[in-house]
């Protein structure tokens, strides 16, 4: 499929708020401005996530399904009712070639196959010199990038639930793939966290690019291309907004805090399959947000935000120089031109916008600290909304509390699934559209010792097409998961 030629930029500030008409808006309304728009935005089916007790009396019931139920063979925690499958194991599962799975699953999209199977594209986090790396990503006929590098993705086919898997490399030569996103043609765009240039860490390419794999087509995989025309900067996540044609992209980076991007695309340009590959290096435009409060005063960064449904009017300014040649993007900018945040993680596209994911903020911050932020893009209307806020976690290895929200993705069910990347216990956990935060899996893979437990994050979250799987990964040592339950309860 192919999504429609971008409106123009001035129908699209007319259908949006400018920043004199946000500021106007925010005058009349007053404080009701803070919370318009943002109840009820999460639920995108009826009833909450799984809804099985009541809060005591309070007169709603609390979010989830239940307790978790200790898993004995020690690897995932589920609620009563739930069961999962490992579908690949980094250097134990094989690929077509008879090589082994690769480590660090990471940011993953999944596409309906033939006959009810499921195609997951699946990145590999890997960096540095390949000669470090005790399972990369094999280096694949014409599906190289950069044979220095490690990383890379690989398409996963899931057939009967799991009973036939059967795994194959869909790009390799990429460095540090994290997360990336999916598109409404049907492809997988991976992201390079990773800005190193030829001559750097080992490599013989520049990276700090984004990559299309295309899971039902090999042949189109074939002489990987960096899509230049969304820049050059430690990528993390990107959506595509399937009606304008915009993409947004996240950065995880500090020292300075990284930036929320948008690309718009050039006048006439019609999206596809392998369409990217063919843009110019220059093509289109890429900006930066820019936030300001309902009186107009310009934040700086996002970690200023202390309550849940404040709103941003969001101005976007132009990337000098998409390329970084002399100097990284977020670099490019002084003071008071853009807003910045720490860690800008995952994001999905629901709701008719992006949700994307700040997932802690200390002293490299200048507001107050947190262990995450959840915020909403709302492009029709051109602002920023706080949708979920966790404070600093107090003690990580106690069950209960979360920290460090990373992947994401909108449930088909209502609200929102999280991979947690924090310290001590890690769990998936939901949000509700009202910001509570309920766990449904925790990792029970220990990968240090007995007296000092350590535990891995989790990625890749994403449901199936059919909404009844959920896959998700132990990031080390590197498991791919299909979890299923009673989702409807």
């Amino acid at each position: 499929m192919s999504t429609n030629t971008h409106e123009s930029q001035d129908a699209q500030d007319s259908a949006g708020l400018s920043r004199r008409s946000f500021v106007a808006r925010s005058a009349t309304a007053g404080a009701g401005l803070a919370i318009a728009g943002t109840a009820g935005v999460l639920a995108t089916a009826p009833g909450a996530v799984g809804e099985p007790g009541h809060d005591g009396g309070r007169g709603r019931r609390e979010p989830g399904y239940g307790p978790l139920v200790t898993d004995p063979a020690g690897i995932l925690s589920l609620p009563a009712g739930f069961s999962y499958r490992v579908i690949t194991r980094a250097g134990e599962t094989t690929l077509e070639s008879g090589e082994t799975t690769p480590s660090n699953h990471d940011g993953t999209g999944c596409f309906a196959g033939a006959r009810g199977a499921h195609l997951l594209v699946v990145n590999h986090e890997l960096d540095g010199p390949r000669t470090e790396a005790d399972h990369p990503v094999p280096l694949a006929e014409d599906l190289v990038y950069d044979p220095a590098a490690p990383g890379g993705c690989t398409v996963v086919e899931v057939v009967d639930g799991g009973d036939h898997v059967t795994e194959w490399v869909g790009i390799a030569g990429t460095a540090n793939n994290c997360a990336g996103g999916t598109t409404p043609w049907g492809t997988w765009l991976t992201c390079e966290e990773n800005a190193d240039r030829a001559g750097e860490n080992g490599m013989t390419k520049d990276h700090g690019y984004v990559f299309e794999v295309d899971p039902y087509d090999r042949e189109a995989n074939r002489s990987p291309r960096p899509i230049k025309a969304l820049g050059r900067f430690e990528h993390e996540a990107v959506v595509v907004d399937p009606r304008r044609g915009d993409l947004y992209l996240t950065e995880d980076a500090d020292e300075p805090n990284g930036l929320f991007y948008r690309w718009v695309p050039p006048r006439g340009f019609r999206h596809g399959r392998g369409r990217l590959g063919t843009l110019a290096d220059d093509a289109g435009t890429l900006q930066a947000f820019k936030c300001f409060d309902s009186q107009g005063r310009f934040v700086d960064d996002l970690s200023r935000t202390t309550r849940t449904g404040t709103v941003y009017g969001v101005d976007w300014v132009d990337v000098p120089d998409r390329d970084a040649r002399d100097a990284s993007i977020r670099e490019q900018f002084g003071a008071g031109e853009i807003t910045r945040a720490r860690k800008l993680e995952g994001m999905w596209w629901g709701d008719d916008g992006a949700y994307f994911v700040s997932s802690y903020a200390r002293e490299e911050s200048p507001g107050t600290p947190h262990d995450g932020q959840v915020w909403f893009y709302d492009p029709r209307r051109r602002t920023v909304t706080l949708k979920v806020l966790l404070g600093v976690n107090p003690d990580p290895s106690r069950e209960g509390h979360l920290d460090g929200p990373d992947n994401i993705t909108v449930s088909p069910y209502g609200g929102l699934i999280i991979a947690e990347d924090g310290d001590g216990l890690q769990h998936l956990f939901g949000a509700t559209d009202d910001g509570r935060t309920w766990a449904l899996a925790r990792n029970e893979v220990n990968i240090g010792t007995a007296e000092e437990p350590e535990f891995s994050e989790f990625t890749g979250v994403t449901f199936s097409p059919d909404g009844g799987t959920l896959y998700a990964h132990i990031q080390e040592p590197g498991i791919m998961l299909a979890i299923t339950g009673p989702w409807h309860r």
